[in-house]
C-alpha cells in the first residue's frame, strides 16, 4: 500500500504539472500582428459585414426557411411569377422547386392566425374540409410556429427530411 502512495506522490506532479498555459504573448496575437495579417484582419470584418438581415424573432421568415433548407442540403429555387391563392389559406404562398419536387410555404403573422386557418383545413389533403384534394399528388403537410408548408414529392425520404428540418423549429430570437 505504501508503494502505491509513493507512486502517486512521484507521478502526480509530473502529470498535473504539465498543465502549464502558454505565456499570454504566445496565446493571443498582438494587435499589431493581427492588423498585419490580412486574413486575420479581414476575418472579423467580413463576419460582421456578412451577418444576415433575416430577423431573429422566434418566428419563421422566408429568408430563414430558405437558409434552413439550404443548410440542410436541399437545393431550392424560388418560382417567379404569379402565385395562385389556395382555398382555405388566408395568406399567399411563396413557391419553390426543391429538386424535382414542388414546395409552397405559407407564412402567417403569428401562430394564432395560422391556427385559425388550420381549424378549417384537412391536413391529409391540405385543403378545406370536405373539398377534394386539389393537388396533383398526395401532399406532405408540415406546420411549425407561424409556418404551414405543402411539399409535393414522390420521394418519401425527401418528405421525411423536409418534415424534420422544418419541425426542428423556427430560428430562436
Amino acid at each position: 500500500m505504501k508503494r502505491i502512495w509513493l507512486l502517486i506522490a512521484a507521478t502526480g506532479p509530473a502529470v498535473f504539472g504539465c498543465d502549464r498555459s502558454l505565456p499570454p504573448s504566445n496565446a493571443q496575437p498582438s494587435a499589431a500582428a493581427h492588423a498585419s495579417n490580412p486574413i486575420a484582419g479581414n476575418e472579423s470584418a467580413s463576419s460582421s459585414s456578412t451577418r444576415s438581415p433575416c430577423p431573429r424573432t422566434g418566428q419563421w421568415a422566408f429568408c430563414s426557411v430558405e437558409r434552413r433548407l439550404t443548410q440542410s442540403g436541399f437545393v431550392i429555387t424560388p418560382v417567379e411569377g404569379a402565385v395562385p391563392r389556395r382555398a382555405g389559406f388566408s395568406v399567399a404562398p411563396k413557391v419553390y422547386t426543391v429538386g424535382h419536387s414542388h414546395l409552397e410555404v405559407f407564412l402567417y403573422p403569428d401562430s394564432a392566425a395560422l391556427a385559425k386557418d388550420l381549424a378549417g383545413l384537412d391536413t391529409l389533403t391540405a385543403a378545406p374540409r370536405g373539398v377534394r384534394n386539389p393537388w396533383p399528388m398526395p401532399p406532405t403537410f408540415v406546420r411549425s410556429a407561424n409556418l404551414l408548408a405543402v411539399l409535393l414529392t414522390d420521394s418519401p425520404v425527401q418528405a421525411e427530411r423536409f418534415n424534420l428540418v422544418i419541425t426542428a423549429g423556427a430560428p430562436p430570437p
